[in-house]
């Protein structure tokens, strides 16, 4: 549990400038309408052909930056779904290197196209191995899962500024 921890808290250093430039946030990034015409312009893409009619800057169903810094907080887990429509994120199970006889498994929901303190949702599972080499079902701190719900929120809002101050 303690090995998870510190993985969020070294992905929350991200924005001390020690990681390589994100991928995410590019001002110069080219946008698909549904007409099939390119264009460089604010939005995401035409839903039933009018421009008009544009979901999102980056044409998911959720918060963008909740989205991307949900990604971003729990890369070093495997992921088994992602919907960006939905808002659901579901890992597999994670055995850190330093607790092989515990194993984790996230759900992260996003909850609102705001970015809003009461956007993000963590369900935390954790399973123990017994002495015959079965996983069981234990108790996850309460704390754990408040803490990637607060990582993640950093996150989004540092990826926010950041995107601010490129304009």
């Amino acid at each position: 549990m303690a090995v998870l921890l510190m993985g969020i808290g070294l992905s929350a250093c991200s924005s001390l400038g020690l990681t390589s430039k994100s991928e995410y946030g590019d001002k110069n990034k080219e946008k698909l309408y549904e007409n099939g015409s390119l264009a460089s312009d604010e939005g995401g893409f035409s839903i039933f052909g009018s421009k008009s009619k544009k979901i999102d800057e980056t044409g998911i169903g959720v918060n963008g930056y909740l989205w991307r810094a949900t990604l971003d907080t729990i890369s070093f887990m495997p992921v088994s779904s992602a919907d960006p429509f939905g808002g659901l994120v579901t890992t597999d199970w994670y055995s850190a290197p330093g607790e092989p006889g515990e194993r984790i498994k996230l759900n992260i929901f996003i909850l609102d196209r705001e970015l809003r303190a009461d956007g993000v949702k963590v369900t935390v599972f954790r399973q123990t191995r017994n002495m015959d080499g079965s996983w069981i079902d234990s108790l996850s701190s309460p704390m754990t899962a408040t803490s990637l719900e607060e990582t993640i929120l950093t996150r989004a809002r540092q990826m926010k500024l950041a995107q601010k101050e490129k304009k």
